[in-house]
């Protein structure tokens, strides 16, 4: 019996090795590492920073600001000795400890052209990987990125502690059960970007912080599957240049219920 089992455990393990090629290559996949931002001025997006802080702000905070320079693992794979090279700080306070919170969020043109408004940035493909530069100053805050998934739940993914001196390369996964992209055809509601946040400890100081931000960068996978009829997906039917049949000007014209009855139909 005990022989028999064995022979079965093992013949279900030789398929499953022989089927797995077959079921790894049901999916191509196209990974690519891309810019988010480069945090080398707001000239070079569609979008500028701003911060805005919890209850106990102190006035005047957060303040955001650009500065010349960048970390020098980036600076030695710089070919462009004159580039603009810059950083995003942010400096804030509150006027008591606690679970105190800064959220940076990125704002673009409100629809209107009247001022600015938050600005949820779009990712390109399925996220796997988001990184930045961060610089510490040895905090015991917490940083996270806010992330709106395809059917708008915002979800917030822990990069890691401040608690560190100088520049420092942070990163997180994003976790696969989190929804990036709609399985409807033509709904292209992909994952956005809602915002960085800083949460302090309860015990941690609080009178004076300052962070800094270079080179916010994801790794996706961009693999666009083909099939007939994809010209289809997105489809606006709100447009007048399109053929229509049943409905409209081509539509063949039926003869009134009261004119059927008078004709003796």
């Amino acid at each position: 019996m005990r022989q028999k089992a064995f022979a079965c455990a093992g013949f279900a393990l030789l398929l499953g090795i022989l089927a797995f090629p077959v079921l790894a290559q049901s999916r191509s996949i196209n990974y690519e590492t891309y810019i988010v931002d480069s945090f080398d001025g707001s000239e070079d997006t569609d979008w500028s920073w701003t911060a805005a802080g919890s209850k106990f702000i102190t006035d005047g905070y957060p303040v955001v600001k650009y500065f010349d320079g960048m970390p020098n693992a980036m600076r030695v794979m710089q070919t462009d000795e004159d580039g603009n090279y810059q950083v995003l700080g942010i400096q804030f306070k509150f006027n008591r400890q606690g679970d105190n919170w800064v959220d940076i969020i990125p704002m673009a043109a409100a629809e209107g052209g009247d001022g600015e408004s938050p600005y949820e940035i779009p990712f390109r493909g399925v996220v796997s990987r988001i990184d930045m530069w961060v610089w510490g100053a040895g905090y015991y805050y917490q940083l996270e990125v806010l992330l709106r998934d395809c059917y708008g739940r915002v979800h917030a993914l822990p990069m890691g502690t401040l608690n560190y001196e100088g520049w420092r390369n942070l990163s997180v996964n994003v976790p696969t059960n989190l929804p990036q992209t709609s399985r409807y055809l033509g709904d292209e509601h992909n994952m956005r970007f809602v915002a960085f946040r800083i949460r302090t400890s309860p015990t941690e100081r609080v009178d004076d912080f300052y962070v800094f931000f270079d080179q916010l960068k994801v790794l996706t996978d961009t693999y666009s599957p083909s099939y007939d009829g994809f010209e289809f997906a997105g489809a606006d039917f709100s447009d007048d240049s399109g053929s229509d049949s049943g409905s409209g000007e081509n539509a063949e014209t039926q003869p009134a219920p009261a004119e059927e009855e008078e004709a003796g139909i």
